[in-house]
């Protein structure tokens, strides 16, 4: 079996939800199949990619449409990158 498809089991016996990105899950990983995000995009601003290219796809790509949702989506990759960065300094210490 697949990794991505075994459901881990709680203490209490029900199922987990499968979540795409690594951590600060905010989206399902079937959200993000039905909204066809490529593995190398599931990341912990998954959950603001999908309606950033919904509003892409519905406005034809228009690069001054769409202008709240990629800013929302550039400004947590944006502290997802300085938590890493602080993160990595961190264990260097």
């Amino acid at each position: 079996r697949r990794v991505e498809e075994h459901r881990e089991q709680t203490r209490s016996g029900r199922k987990r939800k499968k979540f795409c990105g690594m951590s600060g899950f905010a989206t399902t990983k079937e959200a993000c199949d039905d909204a066809q995000v490529p593995q190398v995009w599931r990341d912990t601003c998954a959950h603001l990619l999908i309606p950033l290219n919904e509003c892409r796809k519905k406005e034809h790509y228009l690069p001054w449409k769409c202008e709240h949702e990629r800013h929302v989506y550039e400004l947590c990759q944006y502290k997802d990158y300085k938590k890493r960065v602080k993160e990595a300094e961190a264990s260097r210490q």
